[in-house]
């Protein structure tokens, strides 16, 4: 993005998340989620209400920015105090309490999002708050020191991940006139009078503060921009409908792009062969990356009721996945988790993540209760390796030039090397053989097409089941003009995955050049509707 293309602002920014969050999910999913529901609610109307603004809300985490750091901490410090008094009789392992940071810092303006070092920041500090606690950075303390009536505790100064300069941290300590220095005290406050007259005013103000929320602020429902279904671009279908969103890399290092495309993928696929659900293709979806959109604009633009947004954090071999579905028509959050786990445990969580939403929309599984997984495929030592590098030459190739289609090859080459008995080695070098005829990579396009040929069937030799390679013969065959062998396979692809467009594109071309024209405008108007922003696009 050019410099002078970028928007820069000073923004007080307030992260907030829950303390223990996965214990409470797993001992209690129900009831965790209608608290944190609720919480959430009156959080979003105490930053209304203090002129700050949420700016996202992922799972249990919430993030806000405000133009005032005063109003950033006299709302942290309002939320703390209602989310206390919610929780006085909550049992102590039951109750919800969140951890808030807030920092004063210089941040890229984009459409309705921020980003930026002073984003990031935020959340490190929010990270060293306590359950019901706030932490402030150095550059907020020196704001607000003279301007509140709260104390402060000086924590020191913390090295905080993937930011350079160490960050003074304060802990706000909500009660006037007190302020620590470490273990040490400063600024006492003198004499018992004063301190009976603080606790009292103290007091006076937490009551006034609950009585004007419980009996004229408090909102009767969240305020939440929910889909129209009139200004829907396309019906909405009987069926469930979902589009998975790619899911963010909330790493700093790019390299984990392709795995959090490889897991939005798998779950796209998975759901695509769930009977009874509409299942919008990964090509449409990933028009949104790395773009700040609400769930009412996916929803209305595509055409569906449901969307899933998360978003993965890699740090050596464990991974931290952020998840939640919506429904856009109310806006309530029907599921919403998060999931730390060893990365060699990346296929179960998949499996569990798609599981988690057919219950959340309420259909039903067949065939044994099973979901597609692409676990079988990667299993023995080196199989998470082989998936890693299948991922990364998915990204190279679809970038659809010879430069990245020779990328994809050596990637692919070593995936094969590693585990020879993988079919998915083989199908992935077969799509690529494929594009150097269709680039023209080749000194023999005939040769081309039949290499490409033995490796769909080798893939099918291994595993009969696997829809795309039925889908890449067909699409080969129609190359050569045998449309009767061409047909076969599309047809099988079509029957193995019947919400693929891929396979649904692929048999659609097909039989619009063996002259069944009629049968080819249905099948491409049904994959226009699962991809409707790339609906041309092949594998």
């Amino acid at each position: 993005m050019p410099s002078q293309d970028v928007k820069r602002k000073l923004a007080a920014i307030l992260s907030a998340d829950v303390k223990g969050y996965s214990r409470l999910m797993g001992e209690d999913e129900v009831s965790t989620l209608n608290t944190l529901s609720s919480h959430l609610q009156i959080m979003t109307s105490l930053i209304q209400q203090h002129k700050g603004r949420v700016l996202n809300t992922a799972g249990d985490a919430l993030l806000a920015e405000f133009a005032s750091v005063v109003d950033a901490v006299n709302c942290g410090v309002e939320i703390q105090k209602e989310l206390k008094n919610r929780n006085q009789e909550v049992p102590e392992d039951k109750r919800m309490e969140f951890r808030i940071g807030i920092n004063l810092g210089d941040v890229i303006e984009e459409g309705e999002q921020i980003y930026g070092d002073g984003v990031n920041i935020a959340a490190r500090v929010q990270s060293l708050a306590d359950g019901g606690g706030i932490c402030l950075s150095g550059t907020v303390h020196e704001h607000v020191k003279n301007k509140l009536a709260f104390g402060y505790e000086y924590v020191g100064e913390q090295t905080v991940k993937n930011i350079k300069e160490p960050v003074r941290i304060y802990r706000v300590l909500m009660q006037p006139g007190i302020t620590k220095a470490g273990k040490g005290l400063r600024g006492k406050v003198k004499g018992k009078r004063a301190l009976v007259l603080g606790i009292l005013a103290a007091f006076v103000g937490v009551a006034a503060v609950v009585a004007l929320w419980q009996f004229y602020l408090r909102p009767s429902a969240p305020r939440v921009e929910v889909a129209s279904k009139e200004k829907m671009a396309f019906p909405l279908p009987d069926n469930p409908s979902i589009a998975v969103l790619p899911f963010v890399n909330m790493s700093e290092d790019p390299k984990q792009e392709f795995l959090c495309d490889g897991i939005t993928d798998e779950i796209i696929t998975a759901l695509a062969k769930v009977p009874r659900m509409v299942v919008i293709a990964r090509n449409s979806t990933f028009t949104y990356k790395g773009k700040p959109v609400k769930v009412k604009q996916v929803s209305e633009e595509l055409g569906v009721r449901y969307v899933l947004e998360g978003g993965l954090q890699r740090s050596g071999d464990r991974i931290r996945i952020t998840v939640q579905l919506i429904d856009a028509l109310t806006g309530e959050h029907l599921w919403a988790e998060r999931y730390e786990r060893d990365l060699k445990d990346l296929f179960a969580l998949q499996d569990e993540i798609t599981i988690k939403i057919l219950e959340g929309v309420q259909v039903k599984l067949t065939q044994g209760g099973q979901v597609w997984s692409s676990d079988k495929y990667y299993r023995g030592k080196q199989g998470l390796d082989c998936y890693l590098k299948l991922m990364e030459a998915t990204g190279y190739s679809e970038r659809v030039n010879i430069e990245n289609n020779n990328l994809a090859r050596r990637r692919i080459e070593e995936a094969i090397a590693m585990c020879p008995e993988n079919p998915m080695g083989y199908l992935s070098l077969g799509w690529v053989t494929y594009r150097d005829y269709t680039l023209g990579n080749t000194k023999s396009p005939q040769e081309t097409l039949e290499k490409a040929i033995e490796l769909a069937q080798k893939a099918l030799a291994m595993d009969d089941s696997i829809s795309n390679a039925h889908s890449l013969l067909c699409s080969l065959y129609t190359y050569k003009r045998e449309y009767d062998r061409a047909i076969a396979e599309g047809e099988r692809g079509v029957a193995l995955n019947p919400g693929g467009t891929s396979e649904l594109l692929n048999y659609a071309v097909c039989l619009r050049y063996a002259g069944r024209r009629g049968e080819a405008i249905q099948l491409f108007q049904k994959a226009i509707r699962l991809n409707p922003f790339n609906p041309t696009t092949l594998y």
